[in-house]
């Protein structure tokens, strides 16, 4: 290996920044801090930390926590939120009514623009937000909502009325079925006439 090559190695080894690792996934990233050095967070959260998927989870049945592994990088000038997803949620059939596992695994990455003018900067098929409507202000920090962006693309990977393949509809019949009388069509009685007029 040449020693151009070995500084190239180095230097990538030291601009890696150190970032302060914790078990308990961070709200919001400061973006006035993170930004250009960029941002990694890797840990396990429970589904019901999410406020707003926890209405959709069933109670009949235990969840286990949800392998984040995440990172906030800048690319050609742009900000990028990646993050690999790896466990599942368990939802309320709404056919049977019985617990049913909804897979979350996936990879995602949403650029994150200061401004339209950059959309000419990532693929067509990019999924991006705009900074300027998703950033909270608190001076004197740019605060990036993490946890509320994951919790998006949770919601988003989930379905509205999730079903089983194979199941049925959970109703009880009470009774038998009353069979229906045959009623004489109104029109037999004027078809009968015609012929006769």
């Amino acid at each position: 290996m040449s020693s151009t090559q070995d500084n190239k190695s180095l230097a990538l080894q030291a601009s890696k920044v150190q970032v302060p690792t914790s078990n308990i996934m961070p709200d919001n990233i400061s973006l006035n801090k993170w930004e250009d050095t960029g941002f990694e967070w890797v840990g396990e959260i429970a589904p019901n930390s999410f406020e707003r998927l926890t209405s959709t989870l069933t109670t009949e049945h235990e969840q286990a926590n949800i392998s984040l592994d995440a990172t906030l990088y800048r690319r050609n000038n742009v900000l990028h939120l990646a993050f690999i997803l790896t466990g599942e949620v368990w939802l309320t059939c709404q056919r049977c009514l019985q617990p049913i596992a909804v897979d979350l695994s996936d990879k995602y990455d949403i650029a994150l623009l200061d401004n339209e003018s950059q959309i000419r900067l990532i693929n067509e098929e990019q999924d991006y937000l705009l900074l300027e409507e998703i950033v909270t202000e608190q001076s004197p920090e740019r605060l990036l909502p993490f946890k509320k962006l994951i919790e998006d693309e949770i919601l988003l990977k989930t379905p509205m009325a999730p079903k089983h393949d194979d199941c049925e509809m959970s109703v009880e019949q009470f009774g038998e079925i009353p069979e229906e009388e045959e009623t004489e069509n109104p029109f037999a009685a004027l078809a009968a006439l015609k012929g006769k007029l």
